[in-house]
């Protein structure tokens, strides 16, 4: 083993020493060199997120939201039934009134019936029924009137029965008018004369009423004037009513009785009533001769019975 001389020695130490003291000045001119630039320099660019300085350079944070931003709703997952596509339907319906007039073979209104009468479909499908209510529908009607008597004189000497029954159950029929339903005033004796022609106001039909006081003529034409109404209402659409008040006796139409119930028998939709005048009148003075013998009131009544009847109304 080869002994390391002083000289070699002294030099080792003396190297191993300044290599020492020029890392020294190496860090010391590094820190007064960092001392002295500007503080602005020191500053390094903060990320957008955020956060303080650490030692290894700014620590990220990331921002939290605002309080009153809420996240957005997930659409609702709707399941289908197996073996149907990925696809959802959704489908909104409106409630539908159905209006609905039950009658018989001879037009007659059913009374009476429930909601378990009756069954709707739809493209064979049927549906629910939520709500039923009988209701009463707006009509359109003709009070068709007889201003005129065989039997005037006659009437006017023991109270003017006939026009007087006439005037009262005018006077009650337009009382017991709804506001949406819709009338016109005829009288006839040798034809029909419009006084006052479709109206929903009740006082024009009243003030029509009034005026049919004196007649003019005896005629009593009944068959023309009802074969006339008839004929203008089959041009109106929907149900129709005919208030016939009269004697039922007809003096001077050219129409038969036969033409008249063949009119009614082809009608639809034309429902009359019809009222017989002077019953008591007849009832009193019926035996006495002259015009009240020339047909007779019974057969009067058995016309207006069947007119009535036809049609699916009522006498009375």
């Amino acid at each position: 083993m080869k002994a390391i001389s002083p000289i070699r020695r002294f030099v080792s130490k003396w190297l191993f020493t300044m290599l020492l003291a020029a890392a020294s000045i190496s860090l010391t001119g590094a820190q007064s060199t960092s001392s002295q630039s500007d503080p602005k320099d020191q500053k390094e660019q903060v990320p957008p997120s955020g956060g303080p300085q650490g030692e290894m350079g700014p620590i990220a944070i990331p921002k939290k939201k605002p309080a009153d931003e809420k996240p957005a709703e997930k659409p609702a997952k709707v399941k289908n039934p197996e073996g149907m596509g990925d696809f959802s339907l959704r489908v909104s319906t409106a409630l539908v009134n159905v209006d609905v007039s039950v009658l018989t073979k001879d037009s007659q209104f059913v009374p009476g019936l429930k909601k378990e009468n009756f069954r709707v479909y739809e493209d064979g499908v049927p549906q629910p029924i939520t709500n039923f209510a009988l209701t009463e529908a707006p009509i359109t009607a003709v009070l068709l009137l007889e201003f005129a008597s065989p039997n005037f004189r006659i009437n006017q000497q023991y109270g003017g029965s006939h026009i007087n029954d006439m005037l009262n159950a005018g006077y009650i029929f337009v009382q017991s008018l709804k506001k949406e339903d819709y009338v016109a005033l005829v009288s006839f004796d040798m034809k029909p004369y419009m006084h006052v022609d479709f109206t929903q106001d009740k006082q024009e039909i009243l003030s029509g009423l009034n005026t049919l006081r004196i007649p003019g003529f005896s005629e009593t034409n009944v068959f023309d004037a009802l074969y006339d109404t008839v004929d203008r209402l089959e041009g109106i659409e929907g149900r129709k009513y005919i208030i016939l008040i009269s004697g039922g006796i007809d003096t001077f139409s050219k129409l038969t009785l036969d033409k008249i119930l063949n009119k009614l028998k082809n009608t639809h939709d034309i429902t009359i009533y019809s009222i017989s005048t002077g019953g008591a009148f007849r009832a009193m003075y019926g035996d006495q001769s002259g015009p009240l013998n020339e047909l007779g009131y019974l057969q009067a009544d058995n016309q207006m019975s069947t007119f009535a009847r036809m049609t699916g109304g009522r006498w009375y």
